[in-house]
């Protein structure tokens, strides 16, 4: 006889990123971090604020702690509320299953109760009117009224896949308007050392666009190159 898989399983030992890496990425914008990855880290696009962001202000950048529920199941995700740290970044592996919600208003008030910023999840979540009383920024694929499972098996602080990306516990998760990027643990400290070289750029084409900039200089340079050719 198989023998059946325990309910949940909990990585014990969990990283953290420094508080001083925490806050290089307060108010960032998500483009930034992009491109700070030189173009990666995004979750998949699907994966959005709550409502468009129209009735909570959806801005959260935290260490990740991942739940691993599976489909239509939310155990593992309950049971990582004992293990939230102020300012965690809850994200909850619902394979991608729009079935039924990931969470709910009761959910997310424990975990803004246990001090996390912001949950992202792959499947959709209900309650809507509660989870904006509630206030704890969101992240996930739409609204249904569905009821999830809650039997397991899960895991709590795992790797996980989600949206396109692996995200491991402690790593850094930066989510606004435009949707969620992943940092992996690893890439930190040069994620940081790039942002400030992309505030700049970034900065620069949009005073040059501004005071009326029309296209880049290496348009113009592109199409007066043999890289181009002309037809009739």
């Amino acid at each position: 006889m198989i023998e059946a898989p325990p309910k949940l399983i909990v990585k014990k030992q969990r990283r953290r990123p420094t508080d001083a890496q925490i806050a290089a990425f307060q108010n960032v914008s998500t483009g930034f971090v992009v491109d700070a990855l030189f173009g990666g880290g995004a979750l998949a696009s699907n994966i959005q604020a709550l409502g468009g962001g129209r009735d909570i202000d959806c801005r959260a950048a935290g260490p990740a702690l991942t739940a691993d529920c599976g489909a239509a199941d939310v155990l593992a995700v309950f049971a990582a509320l004992k293990f939230v740290r102020a300012g965690d970044v809850v994200v909850s592996a619902f394979a991608a299953h729009s079935g039924c919600a990931a969470g709910g208003d009761g959910l997310l008030g424990m975990l803004k109760n246990c001090g996390a910023s912001g949950f992202v999840t792959d499947g959709p979540l209900r309650d809507y009117a509660g989870v904006v009383s509630v206030g704890l920024p969101a992240w996930c694929t739409g609204i249904t009224p569905a009821s999830p499972h809650m039997s397991g098996p899960g895991t709590v602080g795992m790797p996980i896949q989600i949206g396109g990306q692996e995200v491991e516990t402690g790593d850094m998760i930066i989510a606004d308007g435009d949707g969620v990027v992943v940092v992996p643990f690893e890439r930190i400290d040069e994620v940081i050392d790039n942002l400030e070289r992309i505030r700049n750029a970034e900065q620069g084409q949009d005073d040059r666009v501004a005071n009326g900039m029309k296209y880049p200089e290496w348009v113009e340079e592109l199409l007066a190159s043999d890289q181009v050719s002309f037809k009739d």
